[in-house]
C-alpha cells in the first residue's frame, strides 16, 4: 500500500474523481461539475494505492490559516473495514499537520460518525442535510 498527494488534472486525479464518483456521487443521484472538480486544484488531494490502482482518497481544503476540513473521503467497496481508511486518515492528519494546520474538520456522513469518533473526532454540530443526506461537523485538534 503506498500513499502519496496526487496531482490535480495527473492520471491519479482521474482515478480519484471516478472513485468518488462511484463511492459517494452515484449512490445519490449526483455527479460533480466541471466547477467543483476546476476548485480542486488548490486542495491536497491524497490517495491509497495497491501498485497503480487507487483503493482509497480524500482531500484536504484549507478553511483558514490554522484549520483545513477534510472532504471526499472514500474507500473502494470490498475493502471498507480492512484498516485503509484509518490509515488514510492518519496520514491526511500528518501532512496537515506538517503544513501548519492545528484542526480538522470536516462534514461527515451521519453513517461514518462511528469512524471518526474512533479516530478521535467529536461531532460539533446538529445535524444538518448536505447532498441530500443528513451529516454532522466533526472536528479533532492535530
Amino acid at each position: 500500500m503506498a500513499l502519496k498527494i496526487i496531482d490535480h488534472g495527473s492520471r491519479e486525479y482521474k482515478q480519484m474523481v471516478e472513485l468518488r464518483l462511484q463511492m459517494l456521487r452515484k449512490p445519490l443521484g449526483l455527479d460533480f461539475t466541471p466547477e467543483e472538480l476546476a476548485a480542486e486544484k488548490n486542495d491536497i488531494l491524497i490517495g491509497c494505492f495497491d501498485d497503480d490502482k487507487l483503493e482509497a482518497c480524500c482531500m484536504l481544503t484549507a478553511t483558514d490559516p490554522k484549520t483545513v476540513r477534510l472532504r471526499q473521503m472514500a474507500v473502494s467497496s470490498g475493502l471498507q473495514g480492512k484498516g485503509i481508511g484509518r490509515v488514510l486518515m492518519v496520514f491526511a492528519e500528518n501532512i496537515a499537520r506538517d503544513r501548519g494546520y492545528r484542526r480538522l474538520t470536516m462534514h461527515a456522513r451521519k453513517t461514518a460518525v462511528g469512524f471518526y469518533e474512533k479516530n478521535g473526532y467529536k461531532v460539533c454540530s446538529n445535524e444538518f442535510q448536505e447532498v441530500t443526506i443528513p451529516h454532522f461537523v466533526m472536528d479533532k485538534e492535530l
